[in-house]
């Protein structure tokens, strides 16, 4: 069942783009929505009373407020959950809490939203994320929706029910030999991780669903050639990721996980992109690039300021609200943009051949 309308989460929602980002030829097409909007508020009075009415009133204003900061960017990464079935030796984002917000509380303050994990499908069969993007896409109308996922977990029956609602799916696959899977951990017992890639890949053909492929290159795999399988697997983008210490994560004393035999240099990193360079779909990311660069909130909907190497979570969001938390996301707008953090996100955009 869907929140009703209420105030915290209406201004939590809008607030998270900033109407000062758009250029001055949108202006014209804003002043037509306020006249909408006002229209609407006549009409509401009439049919719902004031309570609606106030929450429309205060959102348009804040989102013409002239003294409003340019601190909001475009794509956010929800981590709703940080348990997960693999145990990749260098997982950043480790299971170091159980909690998952309501589904009630976790609809509110999205814009463009990427969900992430921990593993997103292992929260209630899929179904947690299914309603999020659901949501994201039929309620606050976003134009990009996507998750992030090991792909053990997703089913056919999956795709049928949210596929529609779903721009993005990102598989993570760091090798083409199962045995470095393994190493790696990422892998299940019984579990093909190679087998469950190709099969989400021929659903996410089946249903239109963008299809996307994440690997981090570590010791176990910077020498191995996947031009051949990217090629074969076709995916509309290959984010390709240096391997990332990140305190209390995968380094120090109160992390789970122990990273610091998965990193490799950057000049081993530069090889592996050497190697895949006629890749087209090839989009590489270094640490110096990845730094500060990605907006996440936590499981708490917290964002996390990654600057001094660990991960400090402001207030959450529910609290205080985006423009509040925000400040101490340590997030580096410029950097998301020089490393391309802003494309063609939407499948509606994408003009793919399915």
């Amino acid at each position: 069942m869907l929140p009703e309308v209420n105030q915290g989460w209406f201004l939590t929602a809008v607030s998270i783009f900033n109407i000062q980002h758009l250029q001055s030829d949108y202006r014209y097409l804003l002043i037509a929505i306020i006249i909408a909007i006002i229209i609407a508020i006549i009409i509401l009075v009439k049919v719902v009373g004031t309570d609606v009415v106030v929450v429309l009133k205060q959102a348009a204003h804040h989102m013409l407020d002239p003294s409003r900061k340019k601190s909001t960017p475009l794509s956010v990464n929800y981590h709703f959950t940080r348990q997960c079935n693999y145990n990749c030796g260098f997982c950043f984002h480790t299971a170091k809490t159980s909690f998952v917000l309501p589904i009630y509380d976790a609809k509110k303050g999205m814009k463009k939203i990427n969900f992430s994990g921990g593993e997103p499908f292992l929260k209630d069969n899929g179904q947690y994320v299914g309603e999020l993007v659901r949501y994201s896409k039929m309620n606050l109308g976003l134009p990009s929706v996507t998750i992030v996922s090991n792909g053990s977990l997703i089913t056919e029956d999956w795709f049928i029910e949210y596929g529609e609602y779903l721009d993005i799916l990102a598989i993570s696959c760091d090798s083409f030999d199962e045995e470095t899977n393994r190493v790696i951990g990422r892998h299940q017992p019984k579990c093909h991780h190679l087998a469950s890639l190709a099969l989400v890949r021929d659903w996410c053909k089946i249903y239109r669903v963008a299809f996307k492929i994440n690997t981090v290159v570590n010791t176990h795999n910077w020498e191995e050639d996947m031009s051949q399988e990217i090629l074969d697997l076709n995916p509309v983008r290959w984010k390709v990721f240096q391997c990332l210490l990140i305190g209390g994560e995968n380094t120090g004393p109160d992390a789970i996980r122990h990273a610091e035999s998965f990193v490799i240099s950057e000049k081993k990193f530069e090889s592996f992109l050497g190697r895949h360079r006629s890749v087209r779909q090839l989009v590489p990311e270094s640490n110096s690039t990845m730094k500060d660069s990605y907006l996440i909130l936590d499981e708490y909907m917290r964002f996390l300021d990654c600057t001094q190497g660990r991960k400090d979570p402001s207030k959450s969001i529910l609290d205080v609200g985006v423009e509040e938390a925000i400040k101490f996301s340590g997030f580096d707008e410029a950097m998301f943009k020089k490393r391309g953090g802003r494309y063609v996100w939407s499948k509606a955009d994408m003009k793919l051949q399915w």
